[in-house]
């Protein structure tokens, strides 16, 4: 499959809208699976018997590593995945398999060998975050030729039911044979693209893959070639697009951002998004991720690529083996158009946390909602009303999926990144959670609002969640309506007017 390299229109709602297609795309990731397991406690002394730290183990927790932290992403992205690996026949292999069993929407398919170990790496942290020791157990061998056919054999099955495919090559022996190969072969000829996190010096492994993505030390590795600039990091790049056959190179090049380097000849530099960094771990799985499922969704390279530097700039944010939720991507894209618009954009969990904290200053907390497609008078006074009967205002916001479910084909005009954007920017608005059902029911069960705010074109038995207030104490306000504002109405003149104006 050829991708677009020419730029699409990157603005927020398109990106958007490409974020939205996330949720109904299917990818299969193949690659080398591991622990990564975080050991946390509290460091007072240095030991006696050499100077090193001393720590007090307190917490220790387990995650998905390597290949399975892709898998964990594309989840948190709200897509589905089929996951091929191989895992020895140990107790680190089963905590694979537990792991991948509480995740939704993934089909794993593992090769349980008995003659590998499966790959754990620990990473010791003092209570404060700070990294203090890394202890890896694994086997770099490549796999036995029994186990690399029956591993081929499961990918290339998959292929057919996939949107896109991710090779994720941490270079523990999955790699070492034909099977990326095999394939890249099978994904050509069914028309999906294949994307690549390559490792080592040899990647005609990875011939007509569709991009492949090295960080710039691999750049400088499989090329040879110096990549201290833009002007090397682009000849590198040109040079192992060549040898692939790739349509494009994505160079990750941590606090520089990314470079996308396309067969044509276009270059894209991406500047870093302006974060703390915190921990790089993972970063690399969270920007493959994104990039592939947005080329699933049909964007064109240059936006995709822009979406893996955004997430990529999130989980660098966040200690341990962090993942990008879709959320997180729709947040920091209303920050790309609507300075500072992100931190009152949250979802459910966020909202909680936020009401937790006001109530801990003993501030009032209280709820409307709404689609506010075509924001209008109306629509202002509502939401002045509402501020001034609480002293902190949360909006539940239709998505765009439950918007269409209520107001027909055609709606909503604006998405709901744009929507929440508006809204976002309003004074009187503290902040904005999207939902996806019906009514707010769930969100307001969750929330437990001290108010609960409609217009006055509702009757008070009417009102979802009323009831459920005032049973714990809280109380329901009906707003004085302004006529005669309605979104409706506005989208109907404007019909009528086009017509009118029609020669």
């Amino acid at each position: 499959m050829t991708i677009a390299v020419h730029p699409a229109a990157d603005d927020t709602t398109a990106l958007a809208a490409v974020l939205a297609g996330f949720r109904s795309r299917h990818i299969l990731c193949v690659g080398d699976a591991m622990v990564d397991r975080f050991v946390y406690g509290d460091v007072k002394r240095i030991s006696p018997e050499a100077p090193v730290p001393v720590v007090r183990i307190e917490r220790e927790a387990a995650e998905l590593g390597g290949a399975g932290n892709v898998v964990r992403n594309i989840v948190a992205l709200g897509s589905g995945c089929s996951f091929v690996s191989v895992i020895g026949s140990d107790r680190a292999g089963s905590e694979i398999s537990e792991l991948l069993g509480r995740l939704p929407h993934v089909k794993p398919y593992l090769r349980v060998s008995r003659e590998r170990e499966t790959t754990v790496k620990t990473r010791f942290f003092s209570k404060d975050g700070h990294h203090l020791l890394r202890a890896d157990r694994e086997i770099t061998a490549p796999l036995s030729a029994k186990d690399a056919a029956e591993l081929g054999a499961m990918a290339v099955a998959q292929v057919g039911d996939a949107d896109a495919v991710i090779l994720s090559d941490y270079g523990k022996g999955v790699f070492a044979q034909d099977l990326a190969a095999r394939i890249i072969a099978a994904a050509r000829k069914a028309g999906k693209p294949v994307i690549v996190d390559p490792k080592g010096v040899d990647y005609s492994r990875y011939v007509g893959a569709t991009v492949i993505a090295p960080n710039r030390a691999e750049l400088a590795e499989a090329t040879g070639m110096p990549v201290d600039d833009d002007a090397g990091v682009i000849a590198a790049a040109r040079s192992l697009c060549v040898c692939t056959t790739s349509d494009a190179i994505l160079v990750t090049r941590s606090g520089e951002g990314m470079t996308l380097v396309a067969s044509n000849g276009a270059v894209y530099h991406l500047p870093a998004e302006t974060r703390e960094v915190a921990d790089v771990t993972g970063a690399g799985d969270t920007a493959v991720a994104t990039l592939t499922l947005a080329l699933a969704c049909g964007a064109a390279l240059p936006a995709a690529a822009k979406l893996a530097n955004i997430a990529a700039g999130i989980v660098v944010g966040r200690h341990a083996t962090a993942v990008a939720t879709a959320q997180d991507l729709s947040s920091a894209l209303l920050h790309t158009g609507l300075a500072g618009a992100e931190q009152k954009v949250g979802d459910r969990d966020t909202a909680l946390t936020r009401a937790a904290e006001w109530r801990a200053q003993g501030l009032k907390i209280g709820f409307t909602n709404g689609c506010f497609d075509l924001l209008h008078p109306g629509h202002v006074s509502l939401l002045r009303q509402a501020r001034a009967a609480c002293d902190r205002l949360v909006v539940g916001l239709n998505s765009d999926a439950s918007v269409r479910r209520l107001k027909g084909d055609g709606r909503p005009v604006q998405s709901e990144t744009a929507r929440a954007a508006v809204m976002a920017s309003l004074a009187n608005v503290d902040l904005v959670v999207i939902f996806s059902e019906d009514t707010p029911l769930a969100l307001i069960q969750a929330l437990r609002p001290d108010v609960l705010v409609k217009g006055a074109d509702y009757q008070r038995p009417d009102v979802v969640g009323g009831d459920f207030v005032e049973a714990y104490g809280g109380s329901v306000v009906l707003a004085e309506l302004i006529a005669p504002y309605s979104t409706t109405a506005t989208i109907a003149a404007l019909k009528t007017t086009r017509s009118s104006n029609k020669p």
